[in-house]
């Protein structure tokens, strides 16, 4: 196993490599989450695959902070922490925010992706207005206070409150119909989506589920995308309690690409 810093513009991502000749499973993580998240679903899979992980520009401990943080930036660095590791294709594991990143990577580099799995994340809604831009911001702005006290421990980004609301904010963007659905159409490589069930945070009542609806016309247009499971965990417990669903969705593909 090799852990370091992989120097990229004006910031270093800390990264995991187990090595090891097995297909290489890239995961990309939640929008201020960090690569521990992935334990369960590494430990399933086990050391047949070759894991990597990283922490994204000021997230965890070890992760430098940049001047730029926008989510083009989040999918260019992967092409960077591909080269750095040494790999050609890969096998791409996201997210909730990761899922997008890499959804467009994917869509981008089909010669050199083995095939996504999308963990209840990249599903197109319309859901940004300027009333849920305001509320994002006062959600952001909250947190404030205590910020300072878990960033030490990795467990909250480096990013002022107003960068991480601008964050989820383009996130909005990204995701609605019109952006996401042009993407997901262009994938040519097996994708599979493991989907959580009930809110998440910051949703109000059936919207999480009216967004996960909205994968039916995504299926139905592009025969490489299927959901793979939808598990009864919520969002945020999804890679904990049901990540043998998402090691599962894995392996289907790993098997696929062997054919």
């Amino acid at each position: 196993m090799t852990t370091g810093t992989i120097e990229i513009d004006d910031t270093a991502l800390a990264f995991t490599d187990t090595g090891g000749p097995g297909i290489p499973v890239v995961y990309l993580n939640g929008q201020f989450a960090t690569q521990g998240y992935w334990r369960h679903v590494i430990t399933g899979l086990g050391p047949g695959f070759r894991h990597i992980t990283y922490d994204e520009r000021g997230r965890g401990r070890k992760s430098r902070t940049s001047a730029d943080y926008s989510f083009e930036t989040v999918v260019r660095d992967i092409d960077v922490v591909l080269a750095d590791r040494g790999v050609d294709r890969a096998l791409l594991v996201g997210w909730s925010y990761g899922a997008y990143a890499a959804a467009h990577w994917a869509s981008r580099n089909p010669e050199r992706t083995i095939g996504a799995v999308l963990v209840d994340g990249a599903m197109p809604y319309d859901w940004l207005d300027e009333a849920m831009e305001q509320r994002i911001r006062k959600l952001f702005g909250r947190l404030r206070w205590i910020s300072p006290l878990l960033r030490p421990f990795g467990l909250m980004p480096r990013l002022t409150p107003g960068q991480q609301a601008d964050s989820n904010i383009e996130l909005g963007r990204i995701g609605s119909e019109n952006e996401l659905c042009p993407v997901l159409d262009a994938i040519t490589v097996p994708t599979r989506y493991v989907i959580a069930s009930g809110q998440s945070l910051g949703s109000r009542g059936d919207e999480q589920e009216r967004i996960r609806a909205n994968l039916d016309k995504v299926t139905a247009g592009n025969a490489n995308i299927r959901i793979h499971a939808k598990v009864p965990s919520n969002h945020g417990a999804i890679l904990r309690k049901d990540h043998a669903a998402i090691a599962a969705a894995v392996r289907e593909i790993a098997t696929l690409d062997q054919h």
